[in-house]
């Protein structure tokens, strides 16, 4: 986006286009002011304005008035108790990303791509992506009442659900096939996660083809999913980092962090976000394995936090990541090279062992098992 972007102007634009955009809004404003059925409060109606100017741009952008802003700052810097939600933002309200196994969401059934329309009476679509994760969070013991619409369901969910303290569940593993592939689900892509992982493959997976799943998987480190990525590619470009006014960053393989060059098969769904994208992304783009599921969520980008007079500010969006292959994530996701759609809707899903229903996996261990080792 060129220089006054913002405000409609092409690349390159000159300034006096920004200025005439911002005449209109002058105007806009004052015919509110002096027209409207009643007298508004201009500065709810100034502060509505900037929440749709940035989100706008991307999800992730927010402006924050001098109250929520307070609270983003003073928030604890050790974490604090939540419902087990990954959220972001679609069609102005809040959706969710993914779920924590046995957390609170998932003990009332809350699936990726469920939209909350209110938290505690508030609708979503009146606050930013940050206020919102802020209204998520909380003292452990503490309710949070939600509102969520549902595919398939004509009236919104009304949910009570009670903040603690998050525990993401341990390395998933299992072995297929005769014990000739292993599994590994896990769940967050954090540094000590992908230090077990990378234990599990010295000590095992020589020898075994690979089945990584990176489904529901939206938390984590950025740094960490390359890493991830890196153990199964030996060189090459694993992503790279960009923006208008951002230097560019190439993440490359390192050799020396390589690890097996074992068949591989890499599970994503639309809850698979962030660290994880890169992970399936780089593996997709370097031709290292099938990447098997649904499309991914789209989410990859780096905030800047820019302080304004008065208190507010913006986080604003400086720069996104991208494929091997040119692809921001945050933008176009990550297209499995195999799709596998949910092919059971929920009532089945109840009725039935999970492993008969999990056609991606099925189509997964098929893939691998056609191939030689």
């Amino acid at each position: 986006m060129g220089e006054f972007g913002l405000f409609g102007v092409h690349a390159g634009g000159q300034q006096d286009g920004a200025y005439r955009q911002m005449s209109v809004y002058a105007e806009v404003l004052k015919k509110i002011q002096t027209d409207y059925v009643t007298e508004p409060n201009i500065n709810d109606v100034t502060t509505g304005a900037l929440h749709g100017l940035l989100e706008s741009l991307d999800a992730d952008s927010s402006y924050l008035d001098p109250a929520e802003y307070k609270i983003y700052r003073e928030r604890p810097a050790g974490g604090v108790a939540q419902v087990g939600l990954t959220v972001s933002k679609r069609f102005g309200y809040a959706v969710v990303v993914s779920v924590l196994p046995g957390s609170a969401a998932d003990k009332q059934h809350i699936s990726d791509g469920d939209i909350i329309e209110s938290i505690g009476g508030k609708s979503t679509r009146e606050v930013s992506l940050a206020v919102i994760r802020l209204m998520l969070e909380g003292k452990p013991g503490t309710p949070v009442t939600l509102s969520l619409v549902r595919p398939m369901k004509a009236e919104p969910d009304k949910l009570t659900l009670t903040r603690s303290v998050a525990v993401v569940p341990a390395l998933a593993e299992q072995q297929y096939e005769g014990a000739t592939i292993l599994y590994l689900k896990p769940g967050a892509l954090t540094a000590s996660r992908v230090d077990e992982i990378a234990a599990k493959l010295n000590a095992e997976g020589r020898g075994h083809k690979l089945l990584l799943d990176l489904r529901d998987s939206s938390s984590g480190d950025v740094q960490q999913g390359l890493r991830l990525a890196n153990f199964f590619i030996r060189q090459g470009t694993l992503a790279t980092l960009e923006g208008q006014k951002f230097p560019r960053q190439t993440f490359s393989a390192d050799p020396s962090k390589f690890l097996t060059s074992a068949p591989l098969a890499v599970l994503v769904n639309r809850g698979t976000a962030g660290p994880a994208e890169l992970t399936a992304a780089a593996i997709e783009d370097a031709k290292r394995g099938d990447v098997v599921g649904e499309r991914t969520f789209g989410e990859g980008s780096v905030q800047k936090t820019i302080e304004l007079p008065g208190g507010a500010a913006l986080l604003l969006t400086v720069a996104k990541y991208q494929t091997p292959g040119g692809k921001k994530i945050q933008d176009e996701a990550v297209t499995p090279t195999v799709v596998v759609g949910k092919a059971l809707d929920e009532e089945e899903e109840e009725q039935q062992p999970p492993a008969k229903n999990d056609q991606t996996l099925t189509k997964a261990l098929e893939l691998l098992k056609a191939k030689n080792s």
